[in-house]
């Protein structure tokens, strides 16, 4: 079996609290990280307890008479350390008890693991993770602690297990309120990502859905309970993919103004229209190695016009005891060095580029075939240029200098 990644979340790996949720205790089982500990008592005994469980694992499949196994662990013929061995074991099994009885029994408790594996168990880990399956309470994370590169990945990896909380427990909890309130239609925004990397292009609602990065998998997962959901009720359910959108309202009542602290992860657009306003340094492009035509990622860019526009049909068809999944998307994929271009002539600012190496979770292409959406809803996207859509979006920036404060045009 080949070894996991170098950060790796396994399948239920689940969410993480936000950081404003202070209700509940998330410990880290992570000795050299032991700032991010909330829980004074849990993160050591679990701790104990994977490592413990790992080593009893592996423990149980050597054979006594394996020679490769040192012999000082098991001496037959001195009787006192027989019997320090199976005090260890007892001791071992005990707290292995003790720590899964709190788990049990504490479902606040949430704990993400990192381990490198060098004296564990990846059986073990599933086997865990099948005792813990709750959103949350057990999370894997293949790392080397002792690499000081490990620690920045790991704790990103972290952040991004936010997206399970936000998405998928919250979709949960609007389907409850729907049924305890017998709202009866559905329309759920969704995403290409949860397609992940598909071999083939372009994507039609029917290729594999295998997300790569938390977010898609947060998503796949909410759809998974919706359409689970959906069984037991008349509900009306559309889903619909989206690509990438981008632009904002022709009429200038609408744009992008996403909050200081959330530019830095927010769309490729707004992140050029940053760089052309002088807000940062220049515009980062990460990954020209992939196996594209400039090497840098294909995306299918939708206008959030056309969007708008579809979630009206999918309205409009929505039927009761009826689930609808649509791909929203142009059918046409454009690389970010394309974009990039294009934003340049909209803005009529040259743009800096800083070319940086790929980020974990991405994907090299991606694009739509919309066809299913049009047959089905009758709609297509209109709003196609990227120049225009791009001026369009511009327009409105310059406008709104302080976002949806007050107006300042001063460039």
């Amino acid at each position: 079996m080949a070894p996991p990644p170098a950060i790796a979340p396994f399948r239920d790996s689940k969410n993480l609290h936000t950081e404003n949720d202070d209700s509940q205790q998330t410990p880290f089982v992570c000795p050299m990280l032991s700032s991010l500990f909330q829980s004074q008592y849990v993160s050591p005994l679990l701790s104990f307890f994977t490592s413990s469980f790992f080593t009893l694992f592996s423990f149980s499949n050597q054979s006594h008479n394996d020679e490769s196994f040192p012999s000082k662990c098991m001496d037959h013929t001195e009787p006192n350390k027989k019997k320090g061995f199976v005090r260890k074991i007892i001791l071992a099994i005990a707290l292995v008890g003790l720590c899964i009885f709190m788990l049990k029994q504490s479902p606040s408790f949430k704990s993400p693991n990192v381990d490198n594996l060098s004296r564990g168990n990846l059986g073990a880990v599933k086997v865990l993770q099948e005792l813990f399956p709750e959103p949350g309470r057990l999370q894997f994370i293949y790392a080397d602690l002792g690499d000081p590169k490990a620690h920045p990945r790991v704790c990103s990896l972290i952040k991004y297990f936010r997206y399970y909380h936000n998405i998928t427990s919250n979709t949960l909890v609007v389907l409850e309120a729907m049924a305890a309130h017998n709202v009866n239609t559905l329309i759920y925004s969704s995403t290409c990502a949860t397609y992940g990397e598909p071999e083939k292009m372009p994507i039609t609602e029917e290729t594999p859905q295998h997300p790569i990065n938390p977010y898609g998998k947060a998503k796949k997962m909410s759809e998974d309970i919706i359409q689970d959901f959906h069984k037991n009720s008349d509900m009306a359910v559309m889903i619909l993919r989206y690509f990438n959108v981008i632009g904002s309202d022709p009429d200038g009542r609408l744009g992008e103004a996403p909050r200081p602290e959330l530019r830095e992860h927010g769309r490729i657009s707004g992140a050029c229209f940053d760089a052309a306003r002088g807000i940062t340094n220049g515009l980062k492009v990460r990954g020209t190695d992939y196996k594209t035509p400039d090497g840098t990622c294909i995306r299918d860019y939708i206008d959030v016009t056309d969007l708008v526009d579809a979630h009206v049909k999918a309205l409009e068809n929505s039927k009761p005891g009826q689930v609808g999944i649509y791909n929203v998307g142009t059918g046409k994929g454009r690389s970010v060095k394309e974009f990039v271009e294009a934003c340049k002539k909209a803005t009529g600012v040259s743009i800096k580029v800083d070319y940086l190496p790929r980020r974990p979770g991405d994907y090299a292409e991606v694009f739509s075939d919309p066809s299913k959406i049009l047959r089905e809803l009758k709609w297509s996207a209109q709003y196609t240029d990227l120049e225009k859509s791009l001026q369009v979006a511009w327009k409105w920036q310059k406008l709104h200098h302080n976002g949806y404060g007050p107006s300042n045009p001063s460039f």
